[in-house]
Order: structure tokens, then sequence, then C-alpha cells
């Protein structure tokens, strides 16, 4: 079972979010979870988890985003970096059912042509599992071509809670369907 929330209050996201319990330090959740907040997005160079964006020292920053920060406790790195991709997949049909934007998903990223949508990381902690994954919400002043949700007129919220419930749909559905099914010899 994994809890979602939306945050109400805006919280500055520089990278230093991403760490072991997050959820619960902050927010009192327990155990696997999804949190989504907004706020401005403001990454410097020594806080990238991606190490390819750290050595082409390429800081992240956004005037407004939509944060979702996701923590897993077990310590498979791969099947967090699949459940981003599941994740991202959703925002990306979220934007294409809300709009008439062409948007594409290229690995852990959303794409309006050349204009970047999305930041997206999945990393391990000592005991867990964590995703970040950032949505555009305004498009000025950052520094490559962006689109936000304002640039396609969604609002937040809503979006917001699609995503938070359809990941965790499908995360629940993945589990009964790999409980109801018997080994075969």
């Amino acid at each position: 079972m994994i809890e979602t929330r939306f945050i109400e209050e805006r919280i500055k996201y520089t990278g230093k979010e991403l760490r072991s319990h997050f959820s619960y330090r902050d927010f009192d959740i327990v155990g696997d979870s999804i949190v989504a907040f907004c706020g401005v997005c403001d990454v410097a160079t020594q806080n990238l988890v991606d190490l390819a964006d750290a050595k082409a020292q390429a800081d992240i920053y956004s005037d407004d985003m939509l944060h979702f920060i996701a923590e897993f406790f077990d310590n498979d790195l791969e099947k967090t970096v699949l459940k981003q991709r599941l994740l991202m997949a959703i925002i990306k049909e979220e934007i294409r059912l809300r709009s008439d934007a062409k948007v594409i998903r290229i690995g852990d990223d959303i794409y309006d042509s050349d204009f970047k949508i999305t930041v997206s990381i999945a990393t391990l902690t000592p005991v867990s599992t964590m995703i970040h994954a950032g949505v555009n919400i305004l498009s000025d002043f950052a520094p490559v071509k962006v689109k936000g949700l304002n640039d396609y007129g969604i609002e937040v919220f809503p979006f917001a809670a699609a995503v938070l419930e359809k990941f965790k749909k499908e995360l629940e559905s993945a589990k009964i369907a790999r409980c109801k099914v018997k080994g075969v010899d």
C-alpha cells in the first residue's frame, strides 16, 4: 500500500529534500509514499543527484513547479527507475487528456517538441529508493527552453490529484497481478 498526499504549503525544492524519510520527517507519513507540492525549483550543482547533469554543471531552476517525491522501502533501484518511468507516463497521459499538446516521453522526461516540461531522477538511500519528478507550471526564467502546465491551461491541483491517484492504482494493481497468479514448473 502506498500513501499519497497533496501538500498545500509551498515548498522550495533544492534537491536536499530527496533524502530518506522525507515524507515521515515533514508530513508524518510512514512507509511507501508519494507526495506532491508546488514551489520554486532551484537545484545547485552540488545538490544534483544526476551525475551527468552535475558534470555538465546544469543547475535546475523553475519559478514554479509541481513536485512529486516518492519513497519506497526496498533497495531495488532498477525497480524504482521503472516506477519512475510509469510515473512519467502517467504525467504525460494527464497532460494529453487535459490539453491538445502533442507531448512525448523520452526516457524519464516529457517534451513538447524541443521544450522540456519535466525533470526527473530516481536514486537510492541507505534504507529506501526515491523518485523526484518536477513538472513546470510556469515557463518563465528557466535556463533551458521549457513549457509548463499554465501554457496548456491545466489547473495544478486537479492534475496533481489525478496523477497521485493513477500512480497509486497502478502500483496496487501490479501487486494484485503479482499475487493472483500461480507459479509454473
